[in-house]
This record gives C-alpha cells, sequence and structure tokens, in this order.
C-alpha cells in the first residue's frame, strides 16, 4: 500500500491516499494499527515511535467544492487498539498539502502554493501554504529545505504557513462549551477547581499548574514520572469532560489538559500540555491556539498568569501575537480580535515545517484486506 511517512511540526506518521485504504471503518482502522504496530509499548511491529507524538496517521483525499484537499486525522497509541478520528492535530496538518503535491492531488503552478484543507474531523478549513519552486526540468516541487525554525524540532526548513479560518468549537460545539471563561469544578479527592474549559480547534481544559501541586516549570519526564500528579490530572479531566458536553472521557484522547503558569522566558503564558495521558515534549498546534485564545480572555485562568502582548491594527481589525512556552521552547500564534468583542477571536495563524522521511509501500498483512466486515 502506498505510503508516505513525513514529519509535520513536531509529529511524524504515514500518509495515505484515501483512495487506497479500504472504505470500511472498521477494517481501515484493522489496516492503520497493522501498519503503526499497535498495540505494543514500543511498536516495534511497525512504524510507531512509541510515543503519541509519533503514533498519528495522516488520511488524504482531493476536495471538492471550493476545498483543494480533504483530509482525516488519526490518532493511534503504541498500547491501544483504538483509531481515534474525532481531534483534529494542527502539527500532522502541516504536511497535508506536501503530500498533496507529492502525490500529484494538487498541482502547483508558482513560486508558492496555497491550498484550502478541510478536516473531516472537526470540519475546520485552514489555508496552508507552501514552497513550490521549479526544478531545473521547469516541474514544480515541494521545497522542505529552509531557514524557519520551530522549537522541538532539530535543524531548520521551509515554513508551511497555516491560517485557520473557523476553529472554534472544532469537537465541544462552541468556544466555550459551558458558556463561562471560567468554571469551578468539584473533583473527587480534590475538592473545587478552576478551569477554563475552552475550543478553538482542540478542546482543553486550562487550569492553573499549582492548583493541582505542580509549579509549571517540570519537564515532561518528572510529570510523566510522578503517579499522584498525573491521577489529579486525570480525576479533573473526567469531571471537566462531563461539564464540556463531551460525556465519558476516560478512553478518549480529548480533552488536553494544559498547566498553564506565568511565563517564565519572556513570552506571554507558561504551559505544560498531556495529550491526554502523555505530556507533550512541545504543545500541539491547536493547543497553542487555544491555550493563546485563552490567555487573551478577561477572567480566564490563563489570563490572569499571563504577560500579554501589545495588540495591534491590521486592514483586517486587531491582532496580537503571543509567545507560548512549553518544555523545549515556544511557540508564537497570532490571533485576531474583534475590537468589539473581546471574548471573540476572528482568526489564528502560525508557522511550521514539514519534511517527506520516506516514500514506499507500507505492508499489511493480506488477511486485513481480505476480511469480512463486522454485521
Amino acid at each position: 500500500m502506498r505510503c508516505l511517512l513525513m514529519r509535520g511540526g513536531t509529529s511524524r506518521g504515514p500518509f495515505f491516499d484515501a483512495r487506497d485504504l479500504p472504505a470500511d471503518t472498521a477494517q481501515r482502522d484493522a489496516v492503520l494499527l497493522a501498519v503503526m504496530g499497535s498495540p505494543d509499548p514500543l511498536q516495534v511491529d511497525g512504524l510507531g515511535g512509541g510515543h503519541p507524538l509519533t503514533s498519528k496517521a495522516g488520511i488524504v483525499a482531493p476536495g471538492r467544492d471550493g476545498i483543494d484537499v480533504e483530509w482525516t486525522f488519526a490518532q493511534l497509541q503504541p498500547d491501544s487498539d483504538r483509531v481515534d478520528t474525532t481531534p483534529n492535530c494542527g502539527n500532522m496538518l502541516a504536511a497535508v498539502l506536501p503530500f498533496a503535491i507529492e502525490t500529484g492531488m494538487v498541482v502547483p503552478d508558482s513560486d508558492t502554493t496555497t491550498a484550502r484543507v478541510l478536516t473531516r474531523n472537526t470540519g475546520a478549513v485552514a489555508e496552508i501554504t507552501v514552497r513550490t519552486p521549479a526544478g531545473p526540468d521547469g516541474q514544480r516541487f515541494v521545497r522542505y529545505d529552509g531557514e524557519a525554525r520551530i522549537d522541538g524540532v532539530p535543524g531548520t526548513a521551509a515554513p508551511v504557513r497555516i491560517g485557520f479560518l473557523d476553529t472554534a468549537g472544532s469537537v465541544a460545539g462552541s468556544l466555550l462549551p459551558t458558556g463561562n471563561v471560567r468554571d469551578t469544578l468539584d473533583v473527587p479527592d480534590l475538592g473545587a477547581i478552576d478551569v477554563t474549559l475552552i475550543d478553538n480547534g482542540q478542546p482543553l481544559v486550562v487550569v492553573d499548574a499549582r492548583d493541582l501541586g505542580a509549579t509549571g516549570a517540570e519537564s515532561p519526564e518528572e510529570i510523566d514520572a510522578d503517579d499522584a500528579l498525573r491521577a489529579r490530572i486525570e480525576a479533573l479531566r473526567i469531571v471537566a469532560g462531563h461539564a464540556m458536553g463531551l460525556g465519558d472521557v476516560t478512553e478518549k484522547s480529548y480533552p488536553k489538559m494544559t498547566l498553564v503558569s506565568a511565563p517564565r522566558h519572556g513570552g506571554a503564558i507558561g504551559t505544560r500540555s498531556l495529550i491526554p495521558h502523555r505530556t507533550h515534549r512541545s504543545i500541539g498546534v491547536l493547543a497553542a491556539v487555544t491555550a493563546a485564545t485563552a490567555a487573551v480572555l478577561p477572567g480566564s485562568v490563563a489570563y490572569d498568569l499571563a504577560v500579554l502582548p501589545p495588540v495591534t491594527t491590521t486592514p483586517d481589525g486587531s491582532e496580537t501575537t503571543l509567545s507560548v512556552e512549553h518544555p523545549t521552547g515556544e511557540f508564537s500564534v497570532t490571533l485576531g480580535l474583534d475590537p468589539d468583542d473581546p471574548t471573540r477571536v476572528t482568526r489564528s495563524a502560525l508557522l511550521r515545517t514539514a519534511r517527506l522521511i520516506m516514500a514506499g509501500q507500507a505492508m499489511v498483512p493480506s488477511s486485513l484486506w481480505t476480511q469480512e466486515t463486522p454485521a
């Protein structure tokens, strides 16, 4: 089966043409599990990297009705046989247009190519721009080398510019699913905890790290090794899931947990993000967008800790660029603001990079292609 192994932002995984995969969802998921080598902690029998950040897959299809490309994000886990296509992943999104060009779905005709990409998981649409210079033979190609640097990825690469057109309520139905900028949740064995429950592309539970017995300066390894802290975080996540209208989230990969703190390195807000049971070595794209959004909302948990940059006026309205600090650096997010409504973010934009790592055939057991679909 044709496959391109690609890095998108700080994540990586195999990308497939949707037309090459089984149409039946259960059969498709069985194929993806076999490709990744799940469930197995090391994913030694597949392409997975033994971590949620490297246990992801992209499924890409030609677009229609004003959409250039459609894609479905699949989150797998090293130790689980579940394939979750409910959330989005803004890091993997950075590799979608390069994949579409590499496979001929999109044909570039200038030095840069911009495409509208629909995320089928959430219905969100993004405009993505990549560099596509002409080679000596006149054929245009995706340029992967360049000067852009993102924390969490070594070296530099060509920029991938992503503008999100409408991400509020991607999974939870609205930017603030409870209708409140701040909620107080009663968590078993913890008592009352103040949180901001928000979804601007990724459902997040934003909580002051100190309220869970942390500082917000811990390394991912320290958080992952602290069983008591992770138990408190998970207890809060379960209660928050119900409050956000997401039901029992015990087996779901959302909402993500984001512990916030005052910035320590000149940014706007400090973060430690869990996805949801392992600590992110940086922060996901849409988690960064959502955390930045929380930081500019007066009265939110993040707003109380943030050091906000100035707002500037542009031809499109007002905007501000926030540096979201994370364990391996920072992530800059530009937010468009409605000057008449301080709780409304009109747009978001950011920069990522991507790389084609390998092109070839992903081998899966032939029985997965011939098995009967369960009734």
